[in-house]
């Protein structure tokens, strides 16, 4: 069976990998930020 998927050039590819990582690096900020105030409001 053929791959009929989608080809990205290297622009394309090189955009994903950054958008990603960009995503990635928010997410655990928001983890790491949430974690910091549940810990504040716990020892209040």
């Amino acid at each position: 069976m053929a791959d009929d998927g989608v080809r990205l050039t290297a622009a394309e590819q090189k955009a994903r990998r950054n958008r990603n990582i960009a995503i990635g690096i928010i997410l655990v900020a928001l983890v790491v930020i949430f974690y910091f105030v549940s810990l504040a409001k716990m020892s209040a």
